[in-house]
């Protein structure tokens, strides 16, 4: 990846938002995606408890920036 802010993050961050974990993964991070994905869908799933629901809804915007602001230090 260029720098944050470059295409290839933009279309990370537009991946993320229809699916949790996407973009990380688009970028090659395997472990934030699964992190991501699991902590997302997990508390979806369980919405009608409310918290849960809410901590994956703060997970999912976290994994929308941290798509967007990635930047490859390798």
């Amino acid at each position: 990846m260029a720098s944050q802010g470059s295409a290839g993050n933009v279309i990370a961050a537009l991946c993320t938002v229809f699916f949790p974990g996407l973009g990380q993964l688009v970028q090659g991070r395997i472990f934030a995606a699964l992190i991501f994905a699991i902590v997302c869908f997990g508390g979806y799933f369980l919405w009608y408890f409310i918290i849960p629901a809410i901590i994956a809804g703060i997970f999912h915007l976290w994994a929308i920036i941290d798509a967007a602001t990635y930047k490859n230090t390798g």
